[in-house]
């Protein structure tokens, strides 16, 4: 039996090149980690793709916060699902819902219409649907390769029971991603209670500034750089390739 594969957040070229170099089998590229995930510039969408030999799927989010959409703002998706084509990515990670919690199939169409033949996951827009099992259902309609979630609970481990749950209910029509709270430390207990055959962590640390002096009334602007770690991708590489 093939280990299970591992997916990395990656937030810049220097996450994207660690994940690789750790064993990711594949990279979400995005910036803005610390606000859930934002899309990254065209330039560094196109760097990294030049870069890696993996798969490189981008998150397509405009801005925080909810997944209710304006129509300016899916217009902005469907533009950047169309750059991410013209530049050569194997695929896109987007979720869009109605105002009552629900997989927004109709304005997910037309963006999955534009990704042509590049993949779709259904990113985490799906832990905030009203009811977990209609809205796999309605992920899976839309043709999408995979579902990111945590159960719809903080983390991918305290919603273990729910991705199992979800896992057996796909039956093999899409692939359940757990993802959300995920270490080497805790992801052979995860790969057992699931069942699920890919995962994603982002793996990051705060890479310390190399800067020798900064302004003392500016604290906020002189932190570190969050960045993927690489050996903690190893580390997650190696738990994965342990048998159950």
């Amino acid at each position: 039996m093939a280990r299970p594969l591992l997916e990395i957040a990656a937030n810049s070229l220097a996450s994207a090149l660690a994940a690789q170099a750790g064993g990711a089998d594949r990279v979400e590229l995005c910036t803005g980690l610390e606000l859930g995930g934002l899309t990254p510039s065209a330039a560094q969408i196109a760097r990294v793709r030049e870069r890696l030999s993996i798969p490189v799927y981008v998150l397509i989010r405009p801005r925080a916060g909810d997944f209710l959409y304006s129509d300016d703002e899916l217009a902005t998706m469907q533009q950047d699902i169309e750059t991410c084509l013209s530049i050569g990515c194997d695929g896109v990670v987007f979720g869009v819902l109605d105002a009552d919690g629900r997989v927004d199939v109709a304005r997910c169409q037309p963006l999955l219409a534009a990704a042509g033949g590049m993949g779709m996951t259904f990113h985490r827009a799906f832990d905030m649907t009203r009811d977990l099992p209609q809205a796999l259902e309605d992920v899976i309609s839309l043709g999408a390769e995979r579902v990111l979630t945590s159960g719809g609970a903080a983390s991918a481990i305290t919603g273990a029971e729910s991705i199992r749950r979800l896992v057996v209910q796909a039956a093999g029509r899409i692939a359940v991603m757990p993802g959300a709270g995920i270490q080497a430390s805790n992801l052979a207990d995860l790969v057992r209670t699931t069942g699920a055959t890919e995962f994603h962590a982002s793996a990051k640390a705060v890479h310390a500034s190399g800067m020798q002096w900064t302004n003392p009334l500016l604290t906020d602007m002189a932190g570190g750089e969050i960045r993927t770690d690489e050996q903690e991708v190893r580390a997650l590489a190696t738990a994965l390739a342990s048998p159950p």
